[in-house]
């Protein structure tokens, strides 16, 4: 698994479709839900006629925690869902990447949050490791 300064990332050995799948299913696991999907490849061609590769976000959710973070700072739906991301880099590899919580909740100054974003970041990550 590789880290940036904001998410998450592996290669996977799966393909594109097969990817959105299995971590949707892994998410699922670990209590979350899909409440978007932006498929942006789709959009791009349709609003822009520009043909990218493949490259889906999902909104995640994980309802329980969801409501904690909104009890503990009412504007955190700013911050919500979290996302995850499958795309197709230039390699032609299948990318599948999260959003690391504690590193977007770190601009909310809210102590309350850091219990709440350090559990989901810990879900994340084995959802990342699973695949």
């Amino acid at each position: 698994m590789k880290e940036s300064n904001y998410g998450f990332s592996k290669v996977v050995d799966l393909s594109y479709e097969a990817a959105i799948e299995k971590v949707t299913e892994e998410l699922k696991e670990e209590g979350f839900g899909i409440l978007t999907e932006i498929d942006v490849k789709a959009t791009l061609k349709k609003k822009l006629d520009i043909d990218v590769k493949p490259y889906k976000i999902l909104g995640a959710c994980n309802p329980p925690f969801a409501y904690k973070s909104l009890q503990a700072e009412e504007q955190i739906g700013l911050m919500l869902p979290c996302n995850v991301i499958v795309y197709v880099n230039d390699n032609g590899e299948t990318i599948v990447a999260a959003v690391d919580p504690v590193a977007s909740m770190q601009a909310v100054e809210n102590e309350n949050l850091g219990e709440v974003a350090e559990t989901i970041q810990g879900k994340l990550k084995k959802v990342i490791d699973s695949l």
